[in-house]
C-alpha cells in the first residue's frame, strides 16, 4: 500500500471517529431537554414550515411524471387500475420520502454546513468553548432533532400531495380511466406497512442529513472560500449518503 493510499484511509478513519465522538455528544445531551428544546423548535419551524411550498410542488410534479411514465409505458398493455398500483407504490416507497430528502439537502443541509462553517472561521465556536458553553446542546442538537421530527410529516404531506396530483394527471392525459380504476389500484397496493415505511425511512433522512450537515460544518474552515467548499462537500455527502441510505433501508425494514 502506498503511502497516499495509508493517508486516505488514516484520514477518513480519523472522520468516521470525530463524527462517532459528535454522535456520543448528542446522545449525552439528549437526557437534558431544558439545554435544547427551545431552539429546537425554532429549528423545526423554520425548517419545516419553510419548506413545505417546495416540498409540495416537487411532490406535485413528481405526482404529474409518475402518472404519465405510466400510462405511456402501460396503456393497452395492462388494466389500466395498474395505474394506480404504480402511482402508490412510486410515491409511497419512493419518490415521496427522497424528493423531501433533496429538498431539504439543498435547503436545510447547505445552510446548516454554511451556517456553522461560518461560526467556526469567525472564531463563535471557539469562544463559547472559551467561555465554557459546550456548543452541541446549542448548535447541533436542535438541527438534528428538528430535522428527525420535522421531516416525517412533510414526507406524509408530499405523499399525499403527489398522489393526489397523479390522480388528476392520471385522468386527465390516459384514455378511459376512471377514478374507480384509480382508487381499485391503489387499494390493491396499499398496505399500513408502506406508510410506515415512508415515515421511517424519513426520520432516517431527517436524521442523515442534519447530522451530516452539522459535522461537516463545525469541521470547516479556510475563511470565505473554506465555507464554500464546506457547504458544496455537504450538499456531496447528504445527497450521497441519501442514495446509500435508500438502497439500505429496503432489505433492512422489510426484514421487520
Amino acid at each position: 500500500m502506498s503511502a497516499t493510499a495509508a493517508l486516505a484511509i488514516r484520514s477518513a478513519l480519523d472522520r468516521v471517529g470525530r463524527a462517532a465522538l459528535l454522535a456520543g455528544e448528542i446522545a449525552r445531551v439528549l437526557p437534558h431537554p431544558r439545554r435544547y428544546l427551545a431552539a429546537t423548535i425554532e429549528q423545526a419551524y423554520a425548517m419545516g414550515v419553510r419548506s413545505l411550498p417546495l416540498v409540495l410542488i416537487m411532490a406535485i410534479l413528481g405526482g404529474a411524471v409518475t402518472s404519465q411514465q405510466t400510462g405511456n409505458q402501460f396503456t393497452g398493455a395492462m388494466p389500466l387500475w395498474v395505474v394506480g398500483s404504480v402511482l402508490a407504490a412510486g410515491i409511497l416507497t419512493e419518490l415521496g420520502p427522497v424528493l423531501t430528502g433533496i429538498v431539504l439537502v439543498g435547503r436545510v443541509g447547505a445552510s446548516i454546513a454554511a451556517e456553522l462553517a461560518s461560526m467556526r472561521v469567525t472564531e463563535q465556536i471557539d469562544a463559547l468553548y472559551a467561555m465554557g458553553r459546550d456548543p452541541v446542546p446549542f448548535l447541533v442538537v436542535p438541527r438534528v432533532l428538528a430535522g428527525i421530527l420535522v421531516l416525517p410529516p412533510l414526507v406524509v404531506l408530499a405523499d399525499a400531495a403527489g398522489i393526489l396530483s397523479g390522480w388528476v394527471t392520471a385522468m386527465l392525459v390516459i384514455d378511459g380511466l376512471t377514478a374507480a380504476d384509480i382508487i381499485y389500484g391503489m387499494r390493491f397496493y396499499f398496505h399500513t406497512s408502506a406508510l410506515v415505511y415512508s415515515v421511517l425511512k424519513a426520520a432516517v433522512f431527517g436524521f442523515a442529513i442534519t447530522f451530516l450537515a452539522c459535522f461537516i460544518g463545525l469541521e470547516g474552515g479556510g475563511g470565505a472560500e473554506g465555507v464554500g467548499r464546506t457547504t458544496k462537500a455537504a450538499v456531496v455527502a447528504t445527497t450521497l449518503a441519501l442514495m446509500v441510505l435508500d438502497l439500505v433501508l429496503i432489505p433492512v425494514l422489510k426484514a421487520f
